[in-house]
């Protein structure tokens, strides 16, 4: 997939170092630093989850974030939903229009892959990002996403 000077393509195996090291930089950058069980999920999804899709982004040739799809089910949304778990764009990058582009890759990877209502969630702080995704057509569900942890390692 090719957008303006961003392109996409699926994570492997091989890529697992550069993804890892990525998703540890947004999740310390978000407030939300991955835990044992996070930074183990890395290697099984670039090895090809089929619940969580993972793309690299590249601008120019090198890296220049990612996005992690996760698929899910929902008669509220008819049948497959699902979330874009995680994307991000490095630093050096923002501020171009890439952030957009971004996205846009991600809503057509999530077209191929069979989601038929997209879901994401950003912290309250990312202002920026919250209206960005408003934005692109993305809706304030005025709900509250709650976690609970029920299987341990």
């Amino acid at each position: 997939m090719t957008m303006s000077s961003l392109t996409t393509r699926r994570a492997t195996p091989a890529d697992t170092a550069l993804f890892l090291q990525m998703c540890r930089d947004f999740h310390l950058e978000d407030g939300s630093p991955l835990d044992a069980a996070g930074e183990a999920t890395i290697a099984h999804i670039c090895a090809g989850e089929a619940l969580a899709p993972a793309f690299l982004l590249e601008h120019e040739g090198a890296p220049a974030g990612f996005f992690v799809l996760t698929l899910g089910y929902s008669v509220e949304n008819g049948g497959t939903d699902g979330f874009i778990d995680d994307i991000y764009l490095i630093p050096a990058l923002r501020g171009q229009g890439l952030g957009r582009q971004a996205v846009e890759l991600a809503i057509a990877a999530a077209r191929e892959v069979g989601i038929r209502v997209l879901l994401l969630e950003v912290e309250a702080h990312n202002e920026r990002a919250y209206s960005l995704y408003r934005k692109m057509g993305f809706a304030d569900t005025k709900r509250r996403l709650l976690r609970q942890v029920i299987a341990e390692d």
